[in-house]
């Protein structure tokens, strides 16, 4: 018997674009969808069937469990960006469907979303455009914009708290492949976050004392392979958006640690990658040194928001297809995400940045970034990246962040579109070293985020 839409893609579509042209981008078709996730725990009745479902949305001519390759993906060319597109119709692409996950606090840290409810209405810009609260103080923790109306709302309060823990410590492997699906370079490394305001879990919260002035301490290890061990950097941001994070690097070749350029944020930090500090999270610079933000899209995306643990690996390593060797993709179960809001900026502080504008898919129910595109200075395609991410409790095993299962990123893809060069990212359980995830954890400062700690790594 054939399904009857109440509400057909039509009406979401100029649903949408009505929101949008009233400067209204709170998620939700129906009513807020933040709104109901407090009143029932779920997004669902914000939205139509359509959005809520791949097999209502394609007629059933998909479901959850298919997968998309170069056969069918004209069915779903909506539903996604044209480079996954073009991966998908010629380099062997390939994407596993899963449901549609409503449970936000699956799509983000608890604590995080409790802080977000707990402190809606208090954030404000002030005068030099940094998030403050009613009162003047630095923010205090969650989403300050959890119903944006404005692009550099939902920006801004991203570039806050990437990871949407206090600490984060990623291991990770990375690979580095050529057009033809050579491995070049594979490293292992550390990436270590922490939050010195806006604090939700740990003490003291929500600001470390003396620190305030800070938005967050990081740095990054590299582990492998033995002519990068030892590198490391540190960037240390100021809470104003109008200047420029302090960046330090350590290199066992030369045994100090220097100060870098602290604009100098295109450019790899180690031979072979596609990623730039710039890139991290899709906001990797104060969100004051980019500019002229807009809206450029909204609706309904495919994307890897909730299923990317590998829980069947001791070590959480994932596989791959796809590309000339079987090698160039990492396996995404993706859903239908309901509602996406696609924003476009400029690096207006970053006169001899290669990269001329870029545009980041933000999951509009959680405002979490998944995708981005940039462009260089002469308008073309550059590089593209997607992430997959994960709700660390499959079922069959689960990591637990204190009382609730782990909430983070799995995977990422970095493609540079003009040479097709790919840099694979996954999340791991540990790397060489010792060096093993951790999250809010207060010794993870001592251990990996001072000019002394670099020291101690490096040698």
């Amino acid at each position: 018997m054939a399904h009857l839409l109440r509400f057909d893609r039509d009406y979401s579509r100029r649903a949408f674009l009505d929101a949008t042209g009233k400067g209204l981008l709170r998620a939700g078709v129906f009513g807020s969808a933040w709104a109901a996730f407090l009143r029932t725990g779920s997004v669902a009745a914000a939205y139509p069937d359509e959005l809520l479902s791949i097999e209502v949305y394609t007629k059933g001519r998909l479901k959850p469990g298919d997968v998309i390759d170069a056969g069918n993906v004209e069915l779903v060319k909506d539903l996604l960006d044209p480079v996954r597109y073009r991966q998908i119709a010629t380099m062997g692409r390939k994407l596993l469907l899963a449901p549609t996950t409503t449970d936000l606090s699956h799509l983000n840290p608890l604590p995080y979303l409790e802080a977000t409810a707990r402190n809606r209405g208090k954030a404000r810009f002030d005068a030099t455009g940094n998030i403050v609260t009613t009162e003047g103080k630095p923010w205090i923790g969650g989403n300050p914009f959890p119903e944006p109306t404005s692009a550099l709302e939902m920006f801004a309060a991203h570039t806050l708290s990437w990871g949407r823990h206090d600490v984060s410590v990623y291991a990770s492997k990375e690979y580095d492949l050529d057009p033809a699906g050579n491995l070049q370079y594979q490293y292992s490394s550390v990436w270590a976050e922490m939050s010195t305001v806006a604090r939700t879990v740990i003490d003291p919260k929500p600001y470390w004392a003396g620190e305030a002035d800070k938005l967050r301490y990081q740095s990054v290890l590299f582990t492998e392979p033995a002519d990068a061990r030892g590198t490391i950097f540190l960037n240390i941001w100021a809470y104003d958006q109008n200047q420029f994070p302090q960046l330090y690097g350590y290199l066992p070749a030369f045994k100090r640690v220097r100060s870098f350029p602290t604009n100098q944020r295109f450019e790899p930090l180690v031979a072979g990658a596609e990623l730039y500090l710039s890139d991290a999270w899709a906001a990797g610079d104060p969100f004051l040194t980019w500019g002229n933000y807009q809206v450029v899209h909204r609706g309904p995306h495919l994307a890897a928001v909730s299923r990317g643990w590998t829980s069947t690996h001791p070590n959480w390593e994932h596989t791959t297809h796809g590309g000339p060797k079987g090698n160039l993709f990492w396996d995404h179960a993706v859903e239908l995400v309901p509602e996406v809001i696609v924003i476009e900026a400029e690096p207006v502080r970053y006169p001899r940045a290669p990269v001329g504008r870029k545009r980041v898919w933000f999951d509009a129910r959680t405002l979490v970034p998944f995708q981005m595109v940039s462009y260089d200075r002469r308008g073309e395609l550059f590089r593209h990246f997607d992430a997959s991410f994960a709700y660390y409790d499959d079922g069959k095993a689960r990591v637990m962040d204190g009382k609730e299962p782990y909430w983070s990123w799995a995977t990422v893809h970095a493609f540079n579109v003009q040479t097709n060069r790919m840099t694979r990212i996954e999340q791991v359980r540990e790397v060489p070293g010792g060096h093993s995830m951790r999250v809010n954890d207060p010794s993870v400062y001592d251990k990996y985020l001072t000019t002394s700690a670099m020291q101690r790594l490096g040698n």
